[in-house]
């Protein structure tokens, strides 16, 4: 797997790649736009450490890579925004059909509201957190105003974690495939305990 993720980033389609797998991922959490990003910016790491050997035009640019990366979550967050705003009999069923996302509808229409939109920062770390906060922002009709700062926010902060990660842990490590294997830990790490606070019961309300 990490041979043909090294052959793709060597390629300019990575850039195209790594947006496209962004964007789908929040209807297909399947989809492994994060370990993309990781290796992508790993690899970048590595020529970088090649010293005075020049590094190929191919090679991600780190800043270019955080750019789409934060771009293309924020596109997805907003078209299934969009969508579950707009939505449908068929939506309405598949989302009762789904506690979790039932839930999120319950937690979200008070956590936005009174600006708990942190929410939306933590849930992007988590599996398929961001399509449950998506889905459930549009479905509770919250308004873009709310909804649109925290998804960029959230974009920047997923982007950057996964960035760093593969850039700093191939630099620090020396060693190209052992940055990328430890970082996809660390950010499977951190959807664990993100999955962990999205789904801990709010704490209750003093009484006055």
């Amino acid at each position: 797997m990490f041979e043909t993720l090294g052959s793709l980033t060597a390629s300019p389609w990575i850039y195209a790649v790594v947006a496209v797998s962004v964007v789908l991922d929040v209807f297909l959490p399947v989809l492994p736009s994060g370990v993309l990003v990781i290796t992508a910016a790993a690899a970048a790491a590595a020529a970088g450490a090649a010293g005075p050997v020049p590094v190929p035009e191919q090679v991600p640019d780190i800043l270019a890579l955080l750019v789409i990366a934060t771009t293309a979550s924020v596109l997805g967050d907003m078209a299934a925004y969009r969508l579950a705003r707009r939505g449908g009999a068929r939506l309405d069923r598949a989302i009762a059909r789904s506690r979790r996302l039932t839930r999120a509808h319950e937690r979200l229409g008070t956590a936005l509201a009174r600006g708990g939109g942190a929410l939306v920062v933590i849930a992007r770390f988590a599996p398929a957190g961001r399509s449950v906060v998506s889905l459930g922002a549009g479905k509770t009709h919250r308004k873009v105003a709310e909804f649109l700062p925290w998804s960029v926010l959230a974009g920047m902060a997923w982007a950057g974690y996964s960035v760093a990660l593969g850039y700093f842990g191939t630099q620090w490590l020396g060693t190209q495939w052992l940055g990328t294997a430890l970082s996809i830990v660390a950010l499977f790490a951190a959807g664990a305990l993100a999955a962990f606070v999205v789904r801990r019961p709010p704490s209750p309300t003093p009484a006055a």
